[in-house]
């Protein structure tokens, strides 16, 4: 599932191709022709994200809501949009290029209100200037849940999926296992300040990037694939701190990426 990052990267590439004009707007595929309707021939407004839900802003207070979800995906392109291919829920048309989405989670038209209420039942979001992180470190801090867990509720931090799960709690030397009450003030606001900073970077590159260049295989030159991550997907692989060991185990139905010495106790 796409993470936070990705979310506000659409939300401003929407906004940069369909932005202050008239956007045509249709459902190929049919499941979406009411919604369509209510928006095709609008000006689009502005956009935004919370978490993993992108909102983007029509004229006559109406907001195409999308979650991607773990199958969905938008496609962009320049000139005239082609044929479509496959399930396409929402064709976007404009000028400047067009953007099909397939297989979203969500995907409806919503009034203000609506989306005050959707983004009322979501945690901070480490991307936006509103969050409220002392709000989100008390809910952990009251909690008896591991902390690999609780990064992963969204309603107490949104836009913190797997990836950045893994690698924010190795980056801090936390044990994902450690419950959350027992997360002291101090620490919860380095992790939250680098938690903004990932994904920070995240919305810059286009990808996830944790380690740092002293970590790395190579110091110099293009960042290789393989050296992105610490813990995420490197079971088996040496920890590129201390050597031991990454394991994978299971944790809130994801598969968590921990290295024992790094992040004991």
């Amino acid at each position: 599932m796409p993470e936070g990052h990705t979310i506000h990267r659409l939300a401003r590439q929407h906004l940069t191709i369909f932005g202050a004009r008239p956007v045509r707007v249709s459902s190929p595929q049919g499941r979406f022709e009411a919604g369509a309707a209510l928006l095709d021939g609008q000006l689009l407004l502005g956009g935004q994200a919370h978490g993993k839900h992108e909102f983007l802003h029509f004229e006559g207070d109406r907001w195409l809501h999308v979650h991607l979800g773990l199958g969905g995906s938008w496609v962009f392109g320049e000139g005239d949009p082609p044929p479509p291919r496959g399930s396409v829920r929402v064709r976007l048309a404009g000028d400047a290029g067009w953007a099909d989405l397939r297989g979203p989670t969500v995907c409806a038209v919503l009034a203000g209100g609506q989306v005050a209420a959707v983004r009322a039942r979501l945690g901070a979001d480490p991307l936006r200037r509103d969050a409220d992180p002392a709000a989100a470190g008390d809910r952990i801090q009251r909690s008896r849940l591991p902390l690999g867990a609780l990064l992963m509720q969204q309603d107490i931090v949104a836009g913190v999926g797997n990836v950045f799960r893994a690698e924010s709690l190795f980056r801090a030397g936390l044990d994902p296992w450690r419950p959350g009450r027992e997360l002291d003030g101090d620490r919860w606001a380095a992790l939250w300040a680098d938690l903004v900073a990932l994904l920070r970077d995240g919305v810059r590159r286009g990808r996830i990037v944790t380690t740092r260049r002293e970590h790395r295989s190579r110091r110099g030159g293009a960042l290789l694939a393989e050296d992105a991550h610490y813990v995420y997907r490197r079971t088996g692989l040496g920890c590129r701190v201390c050597g031991a060991p990454v394991v994978a185990e299971p944790m809130a139905g994801r598969t968590l990426y921990r290295c024992v010495t790094c992040q004991r106790g």
